[in-house]
């Protein structure tokens, strides 16, 4: 085996041995925070299966919003943070929010795994020993995660729904959320799902709809950040639209989740050269001088 073929297994293991250690320690019941995309990641052990939470560089509690996102159908929580590289895409949001992933069916006949939002909220910061930050309460989820989203609908702090191409049934709950309230917003994105959403986005009448999704947040209107219900017609595939980390980060930009500062700008470089005079001698000296080989 080569050398670089050598330290490949090496790695590989060790990433190994590092992620079954973790998921041993979260499974006796200990939280167990890590670095990640900059921030802090914590995974936890509950009865309805592992959770992970996410707080971004910079994170203030004080004024902080609560992400919760379900994933969609054949991954479990686990398998979807690492491949979908979640925490980075939580992170290229920008927002001061804790964000939270919990397990969620992994196949079409088996049921949600928490029918109650706000006990797994509570479950999730009692477990990883943090507070609940004060501000809006946002839920996303993807694909076949819209049964469990439709039993959290009664949460009366919920603010904002994101549905990753996950309208596959039940419109007249969703839309009887949306009406409720006035503080109420939807993002709808739409791949596979148009056969229902797009009968859904005709029936309400302020809807904004969209071609494509867009690169960035700024690149939408005042019109269409603050539409009540935005639907975004998707380029992507209806995996790659989570798999490849460009829809989630934009989305979450219309929520009222509060945006992070920008990261301190780098030093600029040291652009004056030094001339051999301005150098004192013994910094010029030849380090082997006087050195004689045996």
């Amino acid at each position: 085996m080569t050398r670089a073929g050598l330290i490949g297994v090496v790695l590989s293991s060790s990433l190994l041995v590092g992620t079954r250690a973790m998921a041993a320690s979260s499974s006796s019941g200990e939280a167990q925070t890590e670095p990640e995309a900059g921030g802090l990641h914590t995974r936890i052990q509950t009865a309805h299966g592992p959770v992970h939470l996410f707080r971004p560089a910079g994170y203030d509690r004080r004024s902080a919003g609560l992400v919760i996102y379900v994933h969609g159908l054949y991954t479990g929580v686990d398998q979807a943070w690492r491949e979908h590289r979640l925490a980075a895409q939580f992170a290229a949001s920008g927002g001061n929010a804790l964000f939270i992933a919990p397990e969620a069916p992994a196949a079409a006949d088996e049921e949600p795994l928490w029918s109650d939002l706000e006990s797994l909220i509570a479950t999730a910061l009692r477990r990883a020993r943090l507070h609940r930050p004060g501000g809006t309460l946002v839920v996303a989820g993807h694909s076949g995660a819209y049964r469990t989203l439709l039993l959290w609908l009664d949460d009366p702090a919920l603010r904002h729904l994101i549905l990753i191409d996950a309208l596959y049934g039940n419109e007249a709950e969703f839309r009887a959320w949306l009406d409720a309230d006035r503080s109420h917003k939807m993002t709808l994105i739409v791949k596979g799902t148009a056969r229902r959403a797009d009968p859904f986005v005709r029936s309400f009448r302020r809807a904004i709809t969209l071609p494509r999704i867009p690169e960035s947040f700024e690149a939408l209107t005042r019109g269409q950040r603050t539409a009540k219900l935005l639907c975004l017609r998707s380029q992507y595939g209806h995996m790659e639209l989570i798999t490849e980390g460009r829809t989630l980060p934009v989305v979450l930009r219309r929520t009222a989740v509060g945006r992070l500062p920008p990261p301190p700008a780098p030093a600029p470089p040291l652009t004056r050269s030094l001339s051999p005079a301005s150098v004192p001698a013994a910094a010029c000296r030849d380090p082997d001088a006087g050195v004689r080989g045996e």
